[in-house]
């Protein structure tokens, strides 16, 4: 690993080495995936990694494509304490609105890991239901930060296995190519064809 690599991963990892040096063991990276498409669903990833943990490449997953996205998602699974994802699906979020659905979805993702952390470092989001568990919302928190980082990787490769999944049963929508984001592309087939099931109807009101 190269000296550049490893000084950027040292300044990811500063928050939770302060954490692990108070006494902490188990601290989890909480990020989402999905909240800006017309399509498919909110997906949150929660992830407790090793203190040793030091995966090169793990970043904002935003800054990573997709092919490197998914061998990370790998690692970081497989080298996780615990891992987990929460999922609202588009007719939840035209009921209850994307914030409380991505809000919902985390404190899913946070109810399905398989150990509890003592402490949770989400991206962005405030007054969330963490189950007691005290949390640090970080501005920008998977690009500054280890966990968050890899549970923002964990998010968006489940989600576009997701689309992927869609795009089969959808074909005329392209679901694989723009992962049901407002592309060109996109607003024109829901043009073309109607929307399907899929489509988040308060998000395209003004399209259709």
């Amino acid at each position: 690993m190269k000296e550049k690599e490893i000084d950027r991963l040292n300044l990811l990892k500063e928050y939770e080495n302060k954490l692990h040096k108070g006494g902490l063991k188990y601290i989890a990276g909480i990020d989402e995936a999905g909240r800006g498409p017309l399509a498919g669903p909110v997906v949150v990833g929660c992830v407790i990694m090793p203190e040793n943990s030091f995966i090169e490449g793990v970043n904002d997953s935003k800054k990573v494509s997709e092919k490197k996205r998914e061998k990370l998602y790998e690692e970081i699974t497989n080298q996780a304490i615990a891992w987990s994802v929460g999922i609202v699906d588009q007719t939840e979020i035209d009921e209850i609105n994307i914030l409380n659905a991505t809000k919902k979805a985390l404190t899913t993702a946070i109810q399905n890991l398989k150990v509890k952390p003592e402490r949770i470092l989400v991206d962005a989001l405030e007054h969330i239901d963490t189950c007691g568990i005290p949390y640090t919302s970080i501005i920008k928190g998977d690009a500054k930060n280890y966990s968050i980082a890899a549970a923002s990787i964990i998010a968006k490769v489940t989600r576009d296995r997701i689309m992927y999944e869609w795009d089969e049963i959808y074909p005329d929508y392209g679901f694989a190519a723009h992962k049901g984001y407002g592309t060109a592309k996109h607003i024109q087939a829901i043009r073309e064809n109607g929307i399907c099931m899929l489509h988040r109807k308060s998000f395209v009101k003004n399209i259709i």
